[in-house]
């Protein structure tokens, strides 16, 4: 048995989180780079250009939004919602080149330092930056987590980095304000690029697991175990498990062992309610299960658990 291809979410609404996205790294971009130019600060500067790759990002996550979004077709049977980790990917990537950029520039002002001008109202101009980046961050967390989407988690969380960072920032243009310790500014951004540079790590690293093919997370398989352990009490044993996630679907196929008397049509409604109660804890999936006689030997050849 397998799940029918049209169990596949329509994703097509999404888009609407990524050009929200895109509205607000335009805003901060404004916003950062106002702050930059009447400071003067190498820390605020960086700042702004984290809102650059956070452009990128976005219209990345937009483009393989609608490309995920496609239903399936004769040449992708299992639709199209791995072109979700080609933004997350290339954002991570976008975000590893900014942060080398940032420590570059941070470097040369730590071996020149420059006076900064116009603090008061430079940092109340990246607030506000860093008051558009909380508020979105949230509402595409939220979504992410709702439709199960790598894309809008990895935008959201590099937004709400981009709001620690600003605020790391924020206070060490505070103090350098304050002691007049010109060699902090440069010392602040160098922190928050190594910040920058962790997180496109982790985008990558997730997105490379993601093309290969890894399976369910331990809380998703031991929630599979649990229906599992109902079903050997009704006589029916499994194996050769497999699972795995893709971006925002995942897959799990498994051989079902039922006992030989049992008639096509009892074991088709077992394997059927089965199935519905994975979906009851996994959400939608495409689940194929392979009906076997418990009592016939050559059944258990293929046991290959994952």
């Amino acid at each position: 048995m397998q799940t029918p291809s049209n169990i596949i979410p329509d994703r097509s609404s999404l888009t609407k989180f990524a050009w929200l996205s895109i509205a607000a790294a335009l805003t901060t971009i404004a916003l950062k780079s106002t702050a930059y130019l009447l400071t003067g600060s190498v820390g605020l500067l960086s700042d702004a250009v984290e809102s650059v790759v956070n452009l990128l990002g976005a219209m990345m996550a937009l483009g393989m939004l609608i490309i995920a979004a496609r239903p399936a077709d004769d040449g992708h049977a299992f639709g199209h919602s791995k072109a979700e980790y080609f933004a997350s990917i290339v954002e991570g990537i976008l975000i590893l080149v900014a942060a080398v950029a940032i420590i570059w520039s941070s470097a040369q002002r730590l071996m020149n330092p420059q006076p900064l001008e116009k603090l008061g109202i430079g940092l109340l101009v990246s607030v506000s930056a860093s008051a558009v980046n909380f508020f979105v961050s949230r509402i595409l967390l939220k979504a992410g987590k709702k439709y199960n989407s790598i894309t809008l988690e990895a935008d959201a969380h590099h937004l709400m980095t981009d709001v620690w960072t600003s605020a790391g920032v924020i206070g060490g243009v505070a103090v350098v304000a304050l002691t007049g310790w010109l060699r902090l500014d440069p010392i602040v951004a160098i922190a928050v690029a190594v910040n920058i540079f962790w997180t496109g790590f982790q985008l990558v690293r997730r997105s490379v697991n993601g093309f290969m093919d890894i399976s369910l997370p331990d809380h998703e398989r031991k929630a599979i175990e649990e229906v599992m352990i109902k079903y050997r009490q009704k006589n029916v044993e499994f194996h050769a498990l497999r699972t795995r996630q893709s971006a925002s679907s995942r897959f799990l196929s498994v051989h079902m062992l039922v006992p030989g008397s049992w008639s096509v049509h009892d074991a088709h409604h077992v394997a059927e309610d089965f199935e519905g109660e994975l979906r009851a804890v996994l959400g939608d999936a495409v689940i194929s299960t392979h009906l076997e006689p418990i009592d016939d030997k050559i059944s258990m050849d293929d046991i290959h658990e994952k």
